[in-house]
Parts: C-alpha cells; structure tokens; sequence
C-alpha cells in the first residue's frame, strides 16, 4: 500500500508551452546543423532565463509514467501520472491527476491554460498499489532538461525538457531522444480559484520576455516560429562569452 509522504495538494495550474526548434533546414548535413542550431538555442535560452530569474537552474531528469484505468475502475476512464524524479541521489515518487482545462468565454480570452491539478509524494511501491488497483500502463517517457523556479508576481516554473523514449518497459538508461530536434518549453504557476486572475496576468507578461527566442501559448494553440529566433540566440551566446554566468 502506499504511504503519503506529505500533503495532498490540490491547486488551479496556470500554464503556457512552446517548442523550441530550428526555423529551416539545410539540404548538406540538415539533421547535423539542426542538432548544433537546437543546441545553441536552449543555451541562448538559459542564458536569458539566468539573467530574468535570478536564481540558478534546477537539472530535471523525471521518469514520467501515464496509467489508465481497467474496465473494473467504472464507465469513466480516468488517468493519473506516476513522476519519478531522478535528478537527486534518492528518487523522489509523485502522483498526479490534471483535471481539465477551465471552459467558457472568460477561457476563451485569456492566453494560458488553467486547470486543476491534484498531486502527492509517496512512497516507490505505488506503481504496483496503482496496478492493484486496476490500473494499466499506457506509455512511460524520460524527460531530461533543466528548470527555474522563482517568484514574479506568483511563483513560476519554467522546463526546458527533451522527451526520451525506453526500448524496453523500464529501461532509463537506454533512453533515446524521441524527438532530437526539438526541446519543450512551458511555463507553469500555482493559482487558486480567488487569484488566477493575478497569476494568469504575471505568466502572459514574462512569457512575452522569451519572445526573441520563441512564442509561448496555451497547449493546442499553435503560435508558430520566431523568424529572428537564430539571431536573437547568436547575440546572447555572444554577449554571454565575456560575462561568466
């Protein structure tokens, strides 16, 4: 059975994604110059995030599995996601339940997503109280990347993650890159029904400091690519060169 290590917390999730990727290709040696092009735009973008946040990054190594509920769980299906965090010397277990996203014309104005997020720590034998339950294994992702967490008007989270996919059920260390190319940037902050207004505003306004680099918006909204995203990377990594971070 498993244990709750600490509090059940139940909050409205404000959050924004984009994806971080080369605007065009070329014909000799594409995949090459797109793996160089990528890299440098992640390292122009923690060179920004540094200099907005503040505060040094976090490295994010978090074992991501997404259960679905058997058909003796009821007629609804249900989903939790069981986050391993291996970025520490000893692995960390969380649960989570993400509720669907906030409905209506008030939605529909604002620029970010909001809704409801159930989660707790517990203990490293959940997984099997899960499948006891009735519970199935649905796919399991490694995300490897870094984060900032700091307080701008409402305590924000940026994660910058590339996802990586298992040959085998379980196998973390033989991981490969799903998608080489292209890093996952979101912007996420905790909320209450009382204040998401407040929350809401201060995610729009610092998503709009990380426009040069790339456009951030609410998941299934695309925003498409920064044209001068390139540029806007060659200038910080340069800039950065004579500035020890």
């Amino acid at each position: 059975m498993t244990r709750t290590r600490d509090r059940t917390l139940s909050k409205w999730s404000v959050s924004c994604k984009g994806l971080l990727k080369p605007s065009c290709g070329r014909s000799e040696g594409e995949e090459n110059w797109r793996e160089k092009l990528v890299l440098q735009h992640v390292n122009a973008l923690e060179i920004l995030l540094h200099g907005l946040c503040g505060v040094p990054k976090e490295q994010v190594r978090v074992h991501e599995l997404c259960l679905k509920s058997g058909p003796n769980l009821g007629v609804v299906p249900s989903e939790v996601r069981l986050l391993c965090d291996l970025a520490h010397p000893t692995p960390s277990w969380t649960v989570r339940h993400v509720g669907g996203a906030m409905r209506g014309s008030g939605a529909d104005q604002i620029s970010v997503l909001v809704r409801t997020v159930v989660e707790s720590k517990v203990s490293n034998n959940v997984l099997r109280f899960f499948y006891g339950l009735g519970y199935k294994l649905d796919h399991e992702i490694l995300k490897v990347g870094f984060a900032f967490t700091f307080h701008r008007g409402a305590q924000i989270i940026v994660t910058v993650t590339s996802a990586h996919k298992m040959p085998k059920l379980h196998a973390i260390e033989e991981a490969l890159p799903i998608t080489p190319n292209i890093h996952m940037v979101e912007i996420t902050a905790p909320a209450t029904a009382e204040n998401y207004n407040e929350v809401v505003a201060a995610v729009s306004a610092f998503c709009e400091y990380l426009a040069p680099l790339l456009h951030l918006s609410k998941p299934g909204v695309s925003a498409g690519i920064v044209a001068t995203a390139t540029a806007a990377a060659a200038s910080l990594m340069s800039n950065s060169a004579s500035k020890p971070l």
